[in-house]
């Protein structure tokens, strides 16, 4: 099978299983959005949904969470994993998001990766799903997919998400980084996979599977 016909094939197919794409994480805008994407860092989105509504009953708006203490941020994020680092992080970026942005989360890469705790996958994540800008933020789900499936080398999420943007037209990244996110959790585990059974990598994943 060519790498075109393979695309191919993965975009319809994830286009059957996945018509829908809600956005995993529960937000309100891009501000409760950023926060959330901040906090799914090593992560699941499941525990972020579960935190966050205490959260967001305290703070929800970047003028609210700068008048927070790091301490009282940090004991109800500590669910999530590596409170220390990301409660100093939410309370830093929203007095500089009230202080340089007058509130409001601006809609630019460069302003965002700036932002204390923010890299480029979380910049990615908010600009497509806040703001609808073309992006294909790569998580290790689409990693580890894009490997199996030959589209990439797998070296590095820098490499990935360009191979990622070569290969899939421009006006389907947003819909397709969910779209296989949400199956590589459903069909594609990192451990236990089992890639005859898999819908797509029986069909287009590389060889060394199948050993």
């Amino acid at each position: 099978m060519k790498k075109a016909e393979k695309v191919q094939f993965i975009m319809d197919k994830l286009e059957a299983l996945y018509p829908e794409t809600p956005v995993p994480l529960d937000h309100k805008d891009p501000y409760t959005l950023l926060v959330a994407v901040l906090l799914s860092a090593q992560c699941t989105d499941v525990r972020v949904n579960q935190t966050t509504p205490a959260l967001f009953a305290r703070a929800d708006t970047p003028q609210h969470m700068m008048q927070v203490p790091v301490d009282d941020i940090r004991e109800i994020i500590k669910p999530c994993g590596l409170s220390p680092r990301k409660s100093k992080a939410i309370s830093e970026l929203s007095r500089i998001l009230v202080e340089d942005y007058g509130g409001e989360v601006p809609a630019s890469f460069e302003a965002l990766e700036a932002l204390p705790g923010v890299g480029h996958k979380t910049a990615s994540v908010v600009m497509s799903q806040a703001f609808g800008v073309p992006t294909f933020p790569v998580d290790t789900h689409i990693h580890r997919l894009l490997y199996r499936w030959g589209l990439s080398t797998g070296k590095n999420v820098v490499q990935t998400e360009k191979d990622a943007k070569r290969l899939f037209p421009r006006e389907k990244w947003n819909k397709l980084h969910l779209q296989i996110i949400f199956f590589g959790r459903e069909y594609c585990p990192a451990r236990g996979h089992d890639p005859h059974a898999c819908p797509i990598c029986r069909v287009v994943g590389r060889k060394t599977l199948f050993a």
